[in-house]
């Protein structure tokens, strides 16, 4: 059987959340320094570890046949492309920034300024959606400091937490677009790769819902029990036991982690105890 050959970026918090996301699959990677391959122990996959940049060219010529990759660069680079997978980490945005005592009032304020980028194609699809001519100066590198250098009247790149745009003296004035990282695939897989894939893809939904939801275990009063019932969604229904003490029952349920906060107060007031919340490893439906 051939290997299935996953790109993933070379180094960066992007490289750290896709090795974490791999091994808690079952894909256990042994991966030298510096190297630019390697092979998973007892699944027929491969890793490589590429510039970010490089990689969507990568999977259009079939040189891999997966990737680990920022949503972003696939909007810049990634044409034809398909994403069978949102991960739900490595979020960031594109963004507009200008200098922060520039007197900005709107889209319209980019027409005939310069904008330095490392994304010229995605800010070209904006300003032309809008209506804006301005010329786009590509750099390779720290977008940030073009501004204070008078190489550029603003900026676009990518925004996390907007620190580094607050110590070049930036401001945020326009979101492009928002990203994460997503499972990418080349369009010229074989069908005994997409079978190899196929597990990988289910692997990774069993570890993205556990993620994503918190497994709960309370005590209710017996004649409060259809009030609580119908505050947890769980994935059929809730289980519920009886429990020693006469009037009362345990209930078991998975409830959605953006979720808790309201249902967990749902369910104090209307007389649940012992509410016990744990993490979910993994969650196979």
């Amino acid at each position: 059987m051939s290997n299935l050959r996953i790109a993933v970026q070379k180094s960066g918090r992007l490289n750290e959340d896709s090795m974490a996301l791999l091994k808690d699959i079952g894909i256990s990677i042994d991966n030298g320094k510096d190297q630019l391959k390697a092979s998973a122990k007892g699944f027929p996959v491969e890793v490589f570890y590429l510039r970010n940049g490089d990689i969507p060219q990568y999977l259009k010529d079939g040189v891999v046949d997966a990737a680990i990759i920022g949503e972003n660069v696939l909007i810049e680079k990634g044409e034809g492309i398909n994403v069978v997978e949102k991960l739900g980490f490595s979020s960031c945005r594109v963004c507009i920034a200008v200098p922060k005592d520039a007197d900005y009032n709107g889209v319209k304020d980019l027409d005939g300024t310069r904008i330095a980028t490392s994304y010229p194609n995605t800010v070209q699809q904006y300003l032309k959606k809008n209506g804006i001519t301005a010329n786009l100066h590509i750099i390779n590198g720290s977008v940030e400091i073009a501004p204070n250098i008078g190489l550029a009247d603003a900026i676009c790149d990518i925004v996390s937490s907007g620190s580094t745009l607050f110590k070049n003296n930036l401001k945020e004035v326009e979101t492009i677009l928002t990203s994460e990282a997503v499972l990418a695939v080349s369009p010229v897989l074989s069908e005994e790769k997409q079978a190899i894939l196929d597990t990988i893809q289910f692997r990774i939904q069993s570890v993205l819902k556990g993620r994503n939801s918190k497994y709960v275990l309370l005590n209710a009063p017996n004649d409060k029990l259809d009030a609580i019932i119908s505050l947890l969604p769980g994935m059929k229904s809730p289980t519920v036991l009886p429990l020693a003490q006469e009037g009362w029952s345990s209930v078991h349920s998975v409830i959605p982690k953006n979720d808790f906060w309201n249902i967990i107060e749902g369910l104090k007031a209307n007389g649940a105890q012992g509410i016990l919340v744990c993490p979910i490893e993994k969650m196979v439906l």
